[in-house]
């Protein structure tokens, strides 16, 4: 059975950090990204890694402030969100696939074959 299993979401002061873990399990994945969906807004790209080499990407609204990175051995893929603001808040969701995906098709939903549940990250002002 896939699973990707999202934990690490919370309540955070603007300015504050969270790392959010993606455990999966159930199937070998290429790559990993995440996203995040705001109330009445569209899912959005946030970051995204290809398993082989670490190469990583980035929305330009979090570069410099987010990281993406995964641990081979533990089959998990973290955000280290610093610098938080309230326009982060959102739900966050962990996707995958099995593909290879370029930077043309990371950024896409439709280039994701599993989610996880989402995670709630909210930042106060």
């Amino acid at each position: 059975q896939v699973q990707l299993v999202e934990s690490g979401g919370g309540l955070v002061q603007a300015g504050g950090s969270l790392r959010l873990s993606c455990a999966a399990s159930g199937r070998t994945f290429s790559s990993f990204a995440w996203f995040r969906q705001a109330p009445g807004k569209d899912r959005d790209f946030v970051a995204g890694i290809r398993w082989s080499g670490g190469v990583t990407y980035y929305a330009d609204s979090v570069k410099g402030r987010f990281t993406i990175s995964r641990d081979n051995a533990k089959n998990t893929v973290y955000l280290q969100m610093n610098s938080l603001k309230p326009e982060d808040t959102a739900v966050y969701y962990c996707a995958a696939t099995p593909a290879i995906r370029s930077t043309a098709t990371m950024k896409a939903v439709v280039s994701y074959d599993y989610w996880g549940q989402g995670t709630q990250v909210t930042v106060s002002s």
